[in-house]
C-alpha cells in the first residue's frame, strides 16, 4: 500500500503509493500515509522526500464510493490531516507524477514543493462531475497559478496536459516517460546532495510560510463548506450514486 526507500546515502526519502491500478487514496491509504510521515518525520540527514505513484499513473484521487456523506465526514478531515503533515515536513518535497493525477493525487502533489512529471502526465480536478469540488485544491492551487487558472481547473474539471501546467509555473520540470527517475536523481544530485540537511529543512519552512498562511484558513473554509453545506445538497448524493450505477447524473440543482 505504502513502500519507502532511501537513496543517495539515506539522504533521499522515497515514498510509494503502491495500490495499483490507479493508486486510489482510500481512507485505509491515506491513514497509513500520515502514519509513514510520522515515522520518518524526525529521522536525521534527510535532504529531499520524494512522493511517487507505483506502476504508470500518479493517482486517481479519492476513493469515490467515500465520498457519500456518511463517509466523507471522516475522509475529508483526514485528507486535510495528511496535506497539512505534507506541508509541514522538514525537508524539501516533490511529487513524481506520471500518467493520470487527479482530484486527490493532484491535491498531495500540491502540497509538495516541486512537481517533476513525464510529458504525459495529466492533472485536473475531476470532482465537479460527482457534483462535487476539490476543496484543497481550492485552496491550494491559486497561490500557485492565479485565481483565474485555479477557478477554471476546479469548475471544469479538465484535466490539462503536464505543458499546460509547466507553463504556468506549476511544474518544475517536464521530462520524456522513461527518464522520470533519471530527472528525479539528477534534480537531487544537482540541488540537494551537496547542501546541509539542516539548512535545508530551515529553508523549506521558511519558503512555505506565505503558502501556508494563505492556505491553511481557506483550507478550513473550504472543509467547512464542503461538509456543512455541500453534501446535504441533492446533487452531491446524486453525482456519487450515479457514478455507481454508471448512468448520466440527472441533476435536480438543488
Amino acid at each position: 500500500m505504502i513502500e519507502t526507500a532511501l537513496e543517495r546515502d539515506s539522504a533521499w526519502l522515497r515514498i510509494v503509493l503502491a495500490a495499483p491500478p490507479g493508486n486510489v487514496l482510500s481512507l485505509q491509504v491515506v491513514d497509513t500515509l500520515r502514519d509513514t510521515i510520522a515515522a520518518v518525520r524526525g529521522r536525521p540527514g534527510i535532504k529531499w522526500r520524494m512522493l511517487e505513484g507505483a506502476g504508470k499513473d500518479f493517482s486517481f484521487g479519492a476513493s469515490i464510493p467515500e465520498h457519500r456523506a456518511q463517509e466523507m465526514i471522516r475522509v475529508l478531515p483526514a485528507a486535510h490531516r495528511l496535506l497539512k503533515d505534507l506541508l509541514a515536513f522538514p525537508a524539501p518535497t516533490a511529487a513524481l507524477v506520471s500518467g493520470r493525477c487527479l482530484g486527490g493525487g493532484f491535491e498531495l502533489a500540491l502540497a509538495c514543493d516541486d512537481i517533476i512529471a513525464t510529458a504525459d502526465a495529466r492533472l485536473g480536478l475531476p470532482e465537479i462531475e460527482l457534483g462535487a469540488f476539490a476543496p484543497a485544491a481550492a485552496a491550494l492551487l491559486p497561490p500557485r497559478v492565479g485565481t483565474s487558472r485555479a477557478a477554471r481547473a476546479l469548475m471544469t474539471g479538465e484535466a490539462r496536459a503536464a505543458e499546460y501546467w509547466h507553463d504556468t509555473g506549476l511544474l518544475s520540470l517536464v521530462t520524456p516517460k522513461h527518464s522520470l527517475f533519471d530527472a528525479a536523481r539528477d534534480w537531487f544530485d544537482r540541488h540537494f546532495a551537496p547542501r546541509s540537511a539542516v539548512a535545508l529543512a530551515h529553508a523549506a519552512e521558511a519558503s512555505r510560510l506565505t503558502l501556508r498562511a494563505q492556505a491553511e484558513p481557506a483550507l478550513a473554509a473550504a472543509e467547512a463548506q464542503y461538509l456543512n453545506h455541500l453534501l446535504k445538497t441533492s446533487d452531491a448524493a446524486e453525482g456519487i450514486q450515479a457514478w455507481m450505477e454508471k448512468r448520466p447524473p440527472n441533476w435536480s440543482h438543488t
